[in-house]
């Protein structure tokens, strides 16, 4: 088990964790029923907030940010030396975390996507780990809730008996629901991406060979081009960039150099 704690990648902190310690931290928070925001960032998540100083100061503001593409745990170890031998994937942290919920009884909740996704979302994981409580699941409603609806959505988890909530919105809109709904749930919020599709299985993972040798982007770009060429073109470029900068010196970007959200944007 590693956790070596936060470290700054480009002024985003990320943890640098291994699954092990990933997993316990987020079992435990469950165990206690306490809050805890997490995120898996690949160069995409982590370029959000590079670019945006509010959505930097949410994604800084969390308890845990695994290390989810190869080129962030690259980035880890070629800046702080942090010996991770492998990233914490998010489609892959949430199979480990569902496997302990269901060994240990802690009911987890889907939030995010569409109906169809989420049923066949369920039947997987029920297929996949029997004993795994699945105490509800609620799709995403495609715009901004107001603050009832938010009370509404809040209360519904909190009755349903989850210990652990699995998010699915798609980044950035999930790492902003987990910090906006951190206070009022107390357990762990999962921002899990990609995760719902793939093991819904609607959208194809990227064979094992690209994903160590961090090119699941371009497997995903093939796959999506009009949807994610700008992601890809602009953004790996740019996090090479300065990750080169940091590694030498030239930039030093601050954790702290971040802008609190004057106000909520209750994605739903």
């Amino acid at each position: 088990m590693r956790d070596v704690g936060k470290k700054n990648v480009l002024g985003v902190g990320v943890d640098a964790v291994d699954y092990d310690a990933a997993v316990e931290r987020i079992i435990s928070a469950a165990r206690e029923r306490r809050a805890l925001t997490v995120s898996a960032l690949a160069v995409h998540g982590v370029m959000t907030g590079v670019t945006d100083p509010v959505h930097r100061h949410r994604l800084n503001s969390f308890d845990l940010v695994a290390p989810d593409g190869q080129p962030v745990r690259w980035a880890l170890n070629l800046l702080h030396r942090a010996g991770l031998p492998d990233r914490v994937y998010g489609p892959n942290l949430t199979l480990r975390v569902c496997e302990r919920a269901a060994r240990e009884g802690l009911p987890v909740f889907l939030y995010g996507s569409r109906a169809e996704v989420l049923e066949r979302l369920r039947q997987n994981l029920v297929a996949k780990y029997p004993a795994l409580k699945i105490a509800g699941a609620r799709p995403s409603m495609f715009r901004c809730t107001t603050a009832e609806e938010k009370e509404q959505i809040a209360g519904e988890i909190r009755d349903s008996g989850a210990a652990i909530v699995f998010v699915g919105l798609g980044c950035p809109r999930q790492e902003v629901w987990a910090y906006e709904y951190r206070d009022l749930l107390p357990m762990p919020l999962l921002a899990v991406g990609a995760a719902f599709d793939f093991h819904a299985g609607l959208l194809p993972q990227a064979p094992p060979v690209m994903q160590d040798y961090g090119l699941e982007w371009l497997y995903r770009l093939v796959q999506e081009p009009r949807r994610l060429w700008r992601r890809y073109v602009y953004l790996n470029p740019a996090f090479v960039a300065l990750l080169a900068l940091q590694a030498l010196g030239l930039r030093r970007p601050g954790l702290s150099a971040t802008l609190p959200p004057a106000s909520e944007i209750r994605y739903g």
